[in-house]
């Protein structure tokens, strides 16, 4: 695992995060100009990349720390917060459930500015969530991307029920039921069976992205999947 990722003045992540979405909807502008703009912004203020491993091990590291009940509660004091007012360098990016006992900075033993967190039912790869993705990756530059499944999810457990839901509630389903499909009839508990099969399913679909391929393939960013055990606290990878 790598820690430590990209410092990117905020208001030139915000204008290049923006710019190279218009180009993806216009045509006009090429993405690849806001990486190469936020690559000189970068060396610019001297921020040491991180590998992907050592933020993959910074991570684990962490949650030893957690499930040891050994905390650090590193980067949450005042300084930390004022270095923060004018650029973030998150070392890793993490699409986890918006489950509320899955909370990345707590269970990673982790503080303000150290993960670009993307949370959404069921950790599941939306167009919206893609973009978010994107944008930590290309533009922030965090070496690691991991997707992080858990335990009894209310969200995998809907799918595989597949029953009406009211509302909105059940929009997530169709974007689970893939998973669910792959290990149906398998041995062992459908839920729990699912949870890893949509971990799996979900860094796939995220994987369909040139950028994200792009930065995997140059040695650049590690993705992996992995799934948090409500019962120990413990995160094992599963990808």
């Amino acid at each position: 695992m790598e820690h430590n990722v990209s410092h990117l003045n905020r208001r030139t992540a915000l204008k290049l995060g923006c710019g190279g979405l218009l180009g993806l909807a216009t045509g006009k502008v090429v993405f690849g100009q806001a990486k190469s703009a936020a690559a000189a912004n970068l060396a610019s203020v001297g921020v040491a990349m991180p590998s992907p491993q050592e933020a993959l091990n910074r991570l684990i590291e962490g949650n030893l720390r957690f499930t040891q009940h050994h905390l650090e509660h590193p980067d949450q004091s005042e300084d930390r917060v004022k270095e923060l007012t004018q650029a973030q360098h998150p070392f890793a990016t993490v699409l986890s459930c918006a489950d509320s006992r899955v909370t990345a900075e707590i269970i990673f033993d982790q503080g303000l500015g150290d993960i670009f967190d993307v949370r959404v039912a069921g950790n599941i790869a939306t167009p919206e969530v893609l973009g978010s993705i994107e944008y930590a990756v290309e533009l922030l530059g965090t070496p690691l991307l991991m997707v992080l499944g858990h335990e009894r999810c209310g969200a995998v457990t809907a799918a595989v029920e597949n029953g009406p839901l009211p509302g909105a509630i059940g929009t997530f389903v169709q974007a689970i039921l893939p998973a669910v499909n792959q290990v149906k009839g398998q041995p062992g508990d459908a839920v729990d069976n699912a949870v890893s099969a949509n971990v799996r399913y979900q860094t796939e679909q995220l994987m369909r992205s040139q950028l994200i391929r792009d930065r995997q393939q140059s040695g650049q960013l590690q993705v992996v999947g992995a799934r948090y055990d409500l019962d120990t606290g413990t995160v094992t990878l599963v990808t």
